[in-house]
């Protein structure tokens, strides 16, 4: 189980969940849930290779990295997390990566299989929007998936993302196979009337 203490936590999604900074502090954790999910992971990311999952030296690496660029204000990068006795178990990750000059950013994230359903996805990704696109001030998210990924593509229109069109053969995979993308987009004030039209979501 990908446990860490709860003194890590720094945003609550309620009184069942929270986010917390993806940082060298929680590789070991993040690790096994990578680990845990990599199989699945490899069939919608080129980043995942399922012939070579990622080692613990290398998921360190990375989440130095992801750490200088939130400190750099280029990526926001979190996990998912839910009560698990007196710690907390890691169940996912979403990530906003900005382009400041551009006032732009794109979202991705998952979700460990035995929390589908639940709406966890929504309700982080929700909270990195009202980020995004409040305080961080963006005017514009995308967000990309592969054309089956039917749980991704659900959460991007329950988020209310604009279907924007299809990207043929764009992603390449580490066995040399290209898939289709599909993007999505979410303007500034789509998402503020939005949420002052309906409040948070808890879907």
């Amino acid at each position: 189980m990908s446990t860490v203490t709860p003194a890590m936590f720094t945003c609550p999604l309620g009184h069942d969940a929270a986010l917390i900074p993806r940082t060298v502090a929680i590789a070991e954790a993040h690790q096994a849930l990578l680990m845990a999910n990599y199989e699945r992971l490899a069939q919608w990311d080129p980043d995942f290779d399922a012939e070579n999952p990622t080692t613990l030296d290398e998921t360190r690496s990375r989440l130095e990295r992801q750490g200088h660029a939130w400190l750099e204000g280029t990526q926001l990068p979190l996990d998912i997390a839910v009560p698990a006795g007196r710690d907390w178990q890691l169940v996912g990750a979403v990530t906003l990566n900005c382009d400041m000059a551009m006032k732009a950013g794109e979202i991705g994230y998952w979700i460990d299989a035995a929390f589908e359903g639940r709406g966890l996805v929504t309700r982080a990704a929700t909270a990195v929007l009202d980020q995004a696109l409040g305080r961080i001030g963006l005017d514009r998210v995308e967000l990309r998936t592969g054309t089956d990924n039917a749980r991704s593509r659900s959460v991007a229109r329950r988020l209310g993302f604009t279907e924007e069109g299809l990207l043929r053969e764009a992603v390449i995979f580490p066995n040399g196979s290209r898939d289709d993308d599909v993007v999505y987009g979410l303007l500034a004030r789509e998402w503020l009337k939005s949420r002052e039209q309906d409040g948070p979501s808890q879907s």
